[in-house]
């Protein structure tokens, strides 16, 4: 997949649709700007990367916890302070970092490096999927509200 070439769609849909963040907190990306999860709402860059199941195929749980401390180590190696955070829910539900303070440069690199397809990067409420292409695809991050029984997200706005 090169930069200009866009990813499978139901691949796109995928990372679309899931919801990302720390428990509580968690966002969409969503192509209309609305309410941003409280972390999102200072201008300030951030991201959010996991080293779960690299290349979108499923990982042995003991690899996946490995990878994601390999990924904490890196994060806190660049003198950032990551927060535990979440992406997806049910069966692909994913351990992941929400790195304040993160550049567009360090999540290419931290997607790329734990063989990700996409990783997200903000600024604010201003939110970004990253493509390991490069390929970059805006949007906001808007909060949703979880069910916690289901552990489906619905953006506040879709109420």
């Amino acid at each position: 997949m090169s930069p200009a070439e866009p990813p499978p769609e139901a691949l796109r849909q995928a990372f679309l649709t899931t919801a990302y963040g720390p428990p509580g907190a968690r966002m969409r990306l969503c192509p209309e700007r609305s309410r941003p999860p409280s972390w999102a709402d200072r201008g300030q860059s951030w991201a959010i990367v996991t080293a779960w199941n690299p290349g979108a195929c499923r990982a042995e749980h003991r690899a996946n916890l490995h990878a994601h401390a390999r990924l904490l180590t890196q994060v806190l190696a660049a003198r950032l302070s990551p927060v535990a955070a979440r992406n997806g829910t049910g069966e692909w539900t994913e351990e992941g970092l929400l790195i304040p303070g993160a550049s567009l440069k360090q999540t290419l690199a931290w997607t790329r490096s734990f063989g990700q397809e996409a990783a997200l990067w903000g600024v604010g409420a201003r939110a970004a999927l990253v493509w390991r292409t490069g390929r970059i695809e805006r949007g906001w991050a808007v909060a949703v509200t979880e069910d916690p029984v289901t552990e489906s997200a619905v953006a506040e706005d879709e109420g």
